[in-house]
């Protein structure tokens, strides 16, 4: 007999069974490395959604993109913009720091933007990363419906119903105003100023729009409550009472 032959010519053995409860094993050490993958893009995706979620609805960060609220804002700084401050019947006061869409008021033509670049922007925005739409703008209430506003008194000061308001706010050497006006802002509209009197594009320069420069309360997106960024000028944002005590309101 040839042994050699037979050797060559047998059938390999099987190899041994592993048994079911050893292949689920060998099954879930496998896939668990695919899934441990997939975890961090899926959570990022999940905060990033949540972070949106809340920018749009609760609390959004705000970029401030110029010097017309200045000292109160500097460019750069991040506020926290409060977007459940007027929500529940709360109407806007003087002395609030607020950010409203200016379509309509302050912008009465159309803002062409390549769709990918705004909704990339718009992201941006809403994360408090990029600058916020060229509709957006953030200044001082200094009138609320029914007021009286007028530029200026004796000693150059703004007046809200006869009274002379105090503006410890404004921006060192600065007048409360270069421009006179007199205004009863009607219900439901603001008339809204920059602390930077010098450099604020606001509601004294809109006299001759539609709207004559006051703002509808339905377009305030929030009150701006905190300066979150830098870190050196975190603050809170009070609403100083703009008017001497027994005006309006």
């Amino acid at each position: 007999m040839d042994t050699d032959v037979q050797l060559t010519e047998r059938d390999p053995s099987p190899a041994p069974d592993q048994g079911p409860e050893q292949g689920s094993r060998f099954a879930r050490f496998t896939a668990r490395p695919a899934g441990l993958r997939h975890r961090p893009v899926t959570l990022l995706a999940l905060c990033l959604a949540f972070v949106l979620l809340l920018s749009a609805f609760v609390a959004q960060p705000f970029l401030i993109p110029s010097s017309s609220m200045e000292n109160t804002l500097q460019i750069g700084d991040r506020v926290l913009v409060n977007k459940l401050a007027y929500r529940f019947g709360t109407e806007p006061a003087r002395g609030d720091v607020v950010v409203f869409d200016g379509t309509g008021s302050f912008v009465h033509r159309e803002q062409g933007e390549n769709p990918a670049t705004g909704l990339l922007r718009a992201t941006g925005a809403a994360l408090g990363l990029a600058r916020p739409a060229e509709t957006d703008y953030v200044k001082r209430v200094i009138g609320i419906g029914g007021d009286h506003v007028t530029c200026c008194d004796q000693r150059g000061r703004i007046e809200v119903n006869g009274e002379a308001v105090r503006e410890g706010y404004l921006h060192p050497g600065d007048a409360p105003s270069s421009v006179t006006f007199d205004i009863v802002v009607p219900e439901g509209k603001l008339w809204v100023m920059g602390d930077h009197r010098a450099r604020s594009s606001d509601s004294r320069d809109h006299l001759g729009d539609p709207g004559g420069g006051t703002v509808p309360v339905d377009k305030v997106i929030g009150r701006a409550d905190l300066i979150t960024w830098p870190v050196s000028r975190w603050r809170t944002l009070s609403a100083p009472i703009p008017a001497a005590a027994g005006s309006r309101g």
